[in-house]
C-alpha cells in the first residue's frame, strides 16, 4: 500500500524546514493557499463557460444552416459551353 501517513508527512515537513527555514514557511504556505484558491476559481469559471458554450454554438449552427442551404447543382458561377483543352505535355492517344 502506498499511502502517506502522519510519519511520512512529518519527515517531509522537517525536510522543508531544513531547506527553506522556519521564517519562510508562512510565506510558502500563503503562496500555496493562494495558488489553490486561484485554481479552484479558474475551474469554476471554466465550468460556467462550458455550460454557456453549447447553447451559443447550437444557435449559431441553426442560423448558419438556415442561411446557407445549398443543394447540388445550385451555384453562383456562370455556366459555359467550353470544352476542356488537352495538356500539351501528355501524349495524345490515337
Amino acid at each position: 500500500m502506498m499511502g502517506i501517513g502522519f510519519p511520512e508527512l512529518m519527515i517531509i515537513l522537517v525536510i522543508i524546514m531544513i531547506i527553506f527555514g522556519a521564517g519562510k514557511l508562512p510565506e510558502i504556505g500563503s503562496a500555496f493557499g493562494n495558488s489553490i484558491r486561484n485554481f479552484k476559481k479558474s475551474m469554476k469559471e471554466a465550468e460556467e463557460n462550458a455550460e454557456e458554450l453549447p447553447e451559443t454554438t447550437d444557435e449559431a449552427t441553426d442560423e448558419a444552416a438556415d442561411t446557407a442551404e445549398v443543394t447540388e447543382g445550385d451555384s453562383d458561377e456562370p455556366k459555359t459551353n467550353e470544352k476542356p483543352v488537352a495538356s500539351s505535355t501528355e501524349p495524345e492517344a490515337k
